[in-house]
């Protein structure tokens, strides 16, 4: 009897969650089938409307400060930055793109392209970056004629709640169904959050490796991106100053809650001590051996990283354990001999600490980022700092990731920036190295489905010698051409 009452307790709140979900998912579709009619124009006076909400400086400091206060990771001056410049570039990709009819036409191919909306997205986004990831991923399904549906991470409800309203009120502004826009009620649970995955039209997910997991078995189709282990190289034709500027700037910012953010440093021999010197000068703290193994303590108390160090300073990691430091320590340093899958330091930290490798030469350091990403991190990026153009060829062709950063603060440039030519983006593919389907920047493109309209051109069709001729000639083949 009791069994069959925690079943049928169960079974009820299975139903429960199944209808509530339902519900969100109706009221999607129905604004969605209103919004599919809206031209390119209209369109873009969604997306202009929901954006300003955020680029509003009131409300963006407003937010920064919520978000740090609920999910207490970051710093809200940072946020506030994220924010604003997140959302402005994601907004002059989006202006200068099509993405609704005719969007290409080929005529000497005979084809004609035409964006089509995906339908309901779900949207799963993080409690590091609650309010700039919604509006990266939101704006970009507004783009493409979308509805999408906000899980946010347990820590980011109450900022997350603030979010969807304040663009639905802006889609109402604009005389655009509100229900374009919404979030699972809180208090979000991992079953409704799964079952928002079953039940929409594509599920794009930022965060964590469980949440991309459970997306690509959900059954609906899934854009999930990769974890991030980044390390950097900086070789002996470096401008030495410049890379410790840029690795301090994006190794402190936000407090490292960005995946791009560096979590290895590799220093060739020969400017090894230079490099360590400049970081030094910069407020970055080394350790020694025995403040490493504290450190270590402190930050994985049970072998998993401890919530007490993400995103927080280094001054408030290092008086976590015990170490002497103060304010004005950017960067904890520590020192290993090589990648060490045993070593936690050679993962991914999500705080400002930075392990430091020293490397013979090139080759080497390029053997110690590849083991490094053996570890974690396969598929997302990698940094240099070289005047050599061809070091960054090199890495390109023999490594496994999907980004070559050069000379350029890794945590600003890999999601898009105003001076490099990638797509603005909160989320980062991976490719099959990391365990994704895409191996570039999240983009609206990936909220599209496209139709071809194909109609006949003057036949294209090759002899077999323009095929086979060089094979036939190398191996002495003499073909029968009978049938040709």
């Amino acid at each position: 009897m009791q069994a069959n009452s925690v079943d049928q307790s169960a079974g009820a709140a299975r139903s429960t969650v199944v209808d509530t979900v339902a519900a969100l998912v109706a009221r999607a579709r129905a604004a969605q089938a209103v919004y599919a009619d809206y031209d390119q124009g209209a369109v873009d006076e969604v997306v202009t409307a929901v954006a300003w909400t955020l680029l509003d400086p009131a409300n963006n400091r407003r937010l920064s400060e919520q978000a740090v206060a609920e999910t207490g990771l970051g710093r809200v001056d940072d946020k506030v930055t994220k924010n604003h410049r997140k959302t402005l570039g994601l907004l002059r990709d989006l202006k200068r793109a099509r993405s609704v009819g005719v969007v290409a036409e080929y005529p000497d191919r005979g084809l004609i392209e035409i964006a089509r909306p995906v339908g309901v997205v779900g949207a799963v986004v993080p409690s590091t970056n609650p309010v700039a990831t919604p509006y990266n991923k939101t704006l970009n399904a507004l783009k493409g004629g979308n509805a999408v549906i906000l899980a946010p991470s347990p820590k980011g409800q109450g900022v997350a709640a603030e979010v969807v309203a304040l663009m639905r009120a802006a889609l109402a502004r604009v005389g655009a169904p509100e229900d374009l826009v919404q979030k699972l009620p809180s208090p979000v649970s991992k079953a409704v959050t799964q079952e928002m995955m079953r039940q929409v039209d594509l599920v794009v997910v930022t965060g964590s490796q469980n949440n991309v997991r459970s997306a690509m078995t959900s059954g609906t189709p899934a854009i999930g991106v990769g974890a991030g282990n980044v390390p950097s190289i900086v070789d002996e034709t470096a401008d030495i100053a410049a890379a410790a500027d840029r690795i301090v700037a994006s190794k402190t910012f936000d407090n490292a809650t960005s995946c791009s953010s560096e979590n290895s440093l590799v220093a060739l021999d020969v400017v090894y001590d230079d490099m360590l010197a400049a970081l030094q000068q910069r407020g970055a703290r080394l350790l020694d051996g025995d403040e490493k193994e504290r450190l270590r303590d402190a930050m994985w108390p049970d072998g998993r990283l401890s919530p007490r160090v993400t995103a927080k300073s280094a001054a408030e990691i290092l008086a976590l354990a015990g170490i002497a430091g103060g304010p004005a320590t950017s960067v904890i340093l520590v020192e290993e001999q090589g990648p060490d899958p045993d070593s936690k330091f050679c993962d991914e930290k999500l705080s400002p600490v930075l392990t430091v490798f020293r490397a013979r030469d090139f080759a080497h350091a390029t053997a110690i980022v590849a083991g490094v990403l053996d570890i974690n991190g396969k598929g997302h990026s990698v940094g240099l700092h070289s005047q050599n153009p061809q070091r960054a060829l090199q890495l390109g062709l023999e490594l496994p990731v999907c980004r070559v950063i050069v000379n350029q603060a890794h945590c600003f440039a890999t999601g898009g920036a105003f001076d490099n030519g990638l797509p603005f983006s909160l989320s980062m593919g991976c490719g099959t190295w990391g365990g994704n389907n895409i191996s570039d920047n999240m983009n609206y493109r990936h909220f599209l489905n496209t139709t071809r309209i194909s109609t006949t051109i003057p036949p294209d069709r090759p002899d077999l010698d323009d095929i086979f001729g060089d094979y036939w000639r190398k191996f002495g083949i003499t073909p029968d051409r009978s049938d040709a």
